[in-house]
């Protein structure tokens, strides 16, 4: 490879931080919305060593962050990103709202380390993540 090829690799080097730098901030935004709409207190429950609010917010985590990679990849511009990490975002945060309505017993299940609604709930975040993905690659 000459210095030629590797200076013009390395061009778009600022618009990866800046992705990088926005997509790190999302993803904490994401965990700190997520964690406050839910009734139970997930670090403090997975400290405990609780695997039900591990895998339910694990599976959150990964459904944003796979619609965030998509959000990132396919939009037009920066702000484009943004707007589309913000649909993602709610996307996430409406499926645990909805499956919270759908089974009443979901977030008392998953506070007290049940796991099979911890599992249904990680599962179906990220199906919903990978569907909204799929469908930001108009």
């Amino acid at each position: 490879m000459n210095s030629v090829t590797v200076v013009e690799s390395l061009g778009g080097v600022d618009g990866y931080f800046l992705h990088f730098l926005a997509a790190a901030l999302l993803v904490a935004l994401f965990c700190v919305i997520y964690v406050r709409i839910t009734p139970y207190p997930e670090f403090k429950l997975i400290a405990q060593g609780k695997v039900a609010p591990a895998v339910s917010f694990a599976g959150a985590l990964l459904g944003f962050a796979i619609s965030l990679a998509s959000a990132i990849a396919h939009s037009i511009s920066f702000l484009d990103m943004l707007v589309w990490a913000g649909i993602a975002l709610l996307v996430q945060l409406l499926t645990f709202l909805v499956l919270r309505l759908i089974f009443a017993d979901l977030s008392r299940a998953i506070a007290s380390d049940v796991l099979a609604p911890a599992v249904l709930l990680g599962a179906l975040s990220l199906a919903a993540g990978i569907l909204n993905a799929a469908c930001m690659t108009y």
